[in-house]
């Protein structure tokens, strides 16, 4: 099935799209910095995505995508970092305008912020010898302490609204993954990796997705702040 991989992404997409013109939610106003956001996190994550695919760390099924590729990532791979941040982003917006009370206190927020901080950093500096460990880990590391540091109210929220994200996380990366389908879609070197799956899905893959979204609501909101 080609079209299995564009059709997550454009899956993925397409309500929260629909529900941007919403009168009362009007996400429309933050495409500026989602915009930014999107291509900042494409300027991080692509040039890690294609030195991965080319060490094969990680590659991608030529039965479930289409015949395009741009510097070996298939087409549908690029629209991945459009697709799925909208998707998450809108939903982070979308549970704040429902739920305007979801968040942590602060004393909370930053507990758990930093514990994450010293498992990441923990993780990274035992895992040199595994690529995606080690740079997922540093990446989420770094990035969770710049956002303490510069924006701390978005870790109040957002730690509450990654894990509603969780679940729209396991159904698309489980068929990305292999989960519901003959073979995975993105297959990975375990070898790079710590070799946890939840399910059929590297460990790795929920903090990177977690990197992914934190860094484009951090733009939006130094964006939204000028």
């Amino acid at each position: 099935m080609p079209y299995l991989y564009l059709l997550l992404n454009l899956g993925s997409l397409s309500i929260p799209f629909l529900f941007s013109f919403h009168p009362k939610l009007k996400f429309y106003n933050h495409w500026k910095g989602l915009a930014l956001g999107i291509l900042s996190g494409m300027l991080i994550f692509i040039p890690w995505d294609v030195f991965f695919t080319i060490k094969q760390f990680w590659g991608f099924n030529p039965t479930y995508y289409l015949d395009k590729t741009i510097l070996g990532l298939p087409i549908e791979e690029w629209l991945f970092f459009i697709c799925i941040p909208y998707a998450c982003v809108f939903t982070h917006y979308a549970l704040l305008y429902y739920f305007p009370n979801l968040k942590l206190k602060k004393r909370t927020t930053m507990l758990i912020s930093y514990l994450l901080i010293l498992v990441f950093f923990i993780i990274t500096i035992y895992n040199f010898d595994k690529w995606y460990t080690l740079v997922n880990f540093g990446l989420a590391t770094l990035l969770t302490a710049i956002v303490i540091a510069k924006s701390p109210n978005i870790l109040q929220s957002y730690l509450l609204t990654f894990l509603v994200m969780l679940i729209p996380f396991f159904i698309v990366n489980g068929i990305l993954t292999g989960s519901f389908i003959p073979n995975e879609v993105v297959w990975y070197n375990d070898n790079e990796n710590l070799g946890i799956r939840m399910f059929t899905i590297p460990v790795e893959d929920s903090v990177y997705a977690f990197s992914l979204i934190l860094l484009n609501l951090y733009v939006i909101k130094l964006v939204e702040n000028r």
